[in-house]
């Protein structure tokens, strides 16, 4: 795995960290506000959540950056996103794919603007769970690929539905978190690929979820599971995950996974390593 793509981005989210440390630091309990996933919402690694990526309080405003790299046998993927949330109630991001194909060689760029909103409760204090619902945008700057396979667009909206909820000492002590989120998606491959195609150009309703154990107030490890759709009828494989995430503070995480993506445009057993870092004000 080429970590030397993660150099700058590292450097700029410790550089952020180190100077910035009060911002949002009393909003939320640290490792409840979850992590930016791979499409630049609060989340996480391939799942929206609907808490916002930050610790921000109903007074607060926080600031977020990410690098994600997901590097499996025959392509990697690089995402880099900045977002900020307003007040624990609107969350704003951008963030760009690099999506380069190993073995065939090239790479393609997608952009993906997201806004999340805060419709119901608290994550943690709430009795019922915190629900949110948010818009990813994405566009393609390479399109050739995706025209080539027989997408219809190469840009595209999705819309999803987030409820998460934090149980406390509810897994022989330990707090355990769930979320469960819907989302209207014609998106091939996160959009990489283009949208729709000659199987399906219409919406699809999928199901994507993720389940937790903190293990302390610094360490968690879940599993995560996404369904997608097979519009360029290529055999798009679910997605599923197995992760831990260090948070030594509420100004930076770290996120491993053991990612299975399954089949992309034709190669099967696409497996790998996840490797997120965030870093937050």
């Amino acid at each position: 795995m080429k970590i030397r793509l993660f150099g700058s981005a590292v450097y700029a989210l410790i550089a952020i960290s180190g100077s910035f440390n009060t911002m949002a630091a009393e909003g939320k309990l640290i490792g409840t506000a979850g992590l930016m996933q791979v499409e630049g919402a609060g989340g996480g690694g391939i799942v929206p959540w609907a808490t916002l990526a930050g610790y921000d309080s109903r007074e607060e405003v926080a600031f977020n950056a990410m690098a994600t790299q997901v590097d499996v046998d025959d392509y990697r993927l690089d995402a880099f996103g900045v977002s900020a949330s307003f007040y624990d109630r609107v969350e704003v991001s951008l963030t760009q794919h690099r999506f380069d194909l190993k073995t065939l060689g090239g790479e393609i760029k997608q952009n993906v603007i997201g806004v999340k909103y805060r419709l119901y409760g608290d994550v943690v204090y709430s009795d019922w769970p915190q629900v949110s619902v948010g818009v990813l945008h994405k566009s393609l700057e390479d399109k050739a690929i995706a025209n080539a396979l027989g997408a219809e667009k190469t840009s595209g909206t999705d819309i999803y539905l987030a409820a998460t909820k934090v149980h406390l000492g509810a897994v022989a002590g330990y707090n355990f978190l769930w979320n469960i989120s819907a989302r209207a998606t014609k998106a091939n491959e996160l959009g990489i690929l283009g949208f729709g195609g000659p199987n399906q150009d219409n919406y699809e309703l999928v199901v994507e979820g993720t389940a937790a154990v903190l293990l302390s107030r610094h360490l968690a490890v879940g599993v995560e599971y996404r369904q997608k759709p097979d519009n360029l009828g290529l055999g798009e494989s679910n997605w599923k995950d197995f992760f831990i995430s260090y948070i030594p503070s509420k100004q930076f995480s770290i996120t491993a996974a053991w990612a299975d993506l399954g089949t992309i445009a034709g190669a099967e057993k696409q497996r790998g390593l996840y490797l997120s870092l965030s870093g937050q004000l």
